[in-house]
């Protein structure tokens, strides 16, 4: 079974062709430098971008996919290159529109399955992957596949490259931690796209503290691997012991808000000059706050469940000290823990979710009607199309 996979919950314009848990074609584009300047993610910029870029990411993709497997030949075999490919729309003569076409429909006859993200992330950003998925929907008569955003991470950690590796057997039940710019989650994942949420964040998600941390700090945006790598510096310490909302709280919820406003209160007590010399003491502690509320929340819910397996997906499942601390924790309760087996895949990517639709396709689970595919930007877990 081979899907197109479409992704544009946020600020990444991804597309990826796979075929079970293995990745034969994967494209993204990363929006960061378009939202840098203004601290963070800029909707209606992130849409335009989403449009500008989907159909390049798409046929990126499906270019791969036909290089890695070999499957064209004729005129779409000999396709030029991206390198080429802006000279030859610049010229914008017939032969060269022909020639790309037959690609298109070359490749796109491989294709069984389309499947896109419809929740949850930015209302106006997902209604550009959805129309997209739509339009190939009706051009080359295929069926379609909404997933959740969410269930992509979890899926992330068991993704495989082209030839099948890492080979990762799925062992249930899993508790699964989800740590990203938009949600902080405690998932009991019981069996293929079956789910319980155990514990969420309240307010802010990890990241999205994270990145509003550095910018108190004058860091920039995006702010996670720039906290890391200040943090590494001074051996990851905590200088200033800020507090660890709700750690002493029974239930499994995160809240980071309440951290933010001490950050920024300790700034404020320093003043500007002082806060600049101790920058990455002031990150350090932040960041050793954050991951002290998420490890703690998860040894709770490991004792709770009983459950020892952990997977961790999401951008921030990238930190290496968070890798190190779960590690750490896993080994104390002789479990053990997965992470997304490549860089890409733990940030947003459309290889992720690929995967998970091709667990919903074994179920049965098209959309049977594609007037009714819309964006859920508050989509949860459990929740179906």
């Amino acid at each position: 079974m081979v899907i197109l996979a479409i992704e544009t919950s946020c600020d990444e314009t991804a597309a990826s062709v796979t075929s079970e848990r293995r990745v034969l074609g994967n494209a993204v584009y990363s929006q960061v430098l378009i939202h840098k300047k203004w601290g963070g993610v800029v909707p209606s910029l992130a849409k335009r971008a989403h449009e500008e870029r989907i159909d390049f990411v798409i046929e990126e993709a499906l270019r791969k996919f036909a290089l890695t497997n070999k499957i064209l030949a004729g005129p779409a075999a000999t396709f030029p290159p991206a390198s080429a490919r802006k000279k030859l729309r610049a010229v914008g003569s017939p032969s060269s529109r022909v020639t790309h076409q037959n690609f298109i429909n070359a490749t796109t006859s491989y294709i069984d399955h389309i499947a896109v993200t419809y929740g949850p992330g930015l209302a106006i950003a997902l209604e550009v992957g959805i129309n997209k998925a739509k339009e190939l929907a009706i051009r080359y008569n295929k069926k379609v596949i909404p997933v959740n955003h969410m269930e992509g991470h979890i899926y992330s950690c068991f993704t495989q490259n082209s030839r099948g590796n890492p080979k990762r057997p799925f062992r249930f039940p899993y508790l699964t931690l989800l740590v990203s710019g938009g949600h902080t989650e405690l998932v009991l994942f019981k069996d293929h796209i079956t789910y319980q949420i155990l514990g969420e964040t309240v307010d802010d998600a990890a990241g999205e503290a994270l990145d509003k941390a550095a910018k108190m700090l004058g860091l920039g945006y995006p702010g996670g691997p720039v906290i890391e790598r200040l943090s590494q510096e001074v051996k990851n310490k905590d200088f200033y012991l800020l507090p660890r909302p709700m750690i002493q709280s029974k239930d499994l919820n995160f809240s980071f808000s309440g951290l933010k406003t001490s950050l920024f209160y300790l700034l404020k007590k320093k003043g500007k000059e002082k806060a600049r010399r101790h920058i990455r003491e002031l990150a350090s502690s932040f960041q050793e706050a954050v991951f002290d509320s998420i490890v703690k929340k998860t040894e709770t819910a490991i004792r709770q469940t009983g459950i020892n397996r952990i997977v961790v997906g999401g951008g921030v499942s990238a930190n290496y000290n968070l890798r190190t601390r779960l590690r750490a924790l896993t080994e104390k309760y002789r479990g053990s823990v997965i992470f997304p087996p490549y860089p890409y895949l733990c940030g947003d990517n459309a290889a992720m979710v690929g995967v998970a639709a091709y667990y919903r396709a074994k179920k049965g689970q098209f959309l049977k009607n594609l007037g009714r595919l819309d964006r859920v930007p508050r989509l949860r877990l459990g929740e179906s199309k």
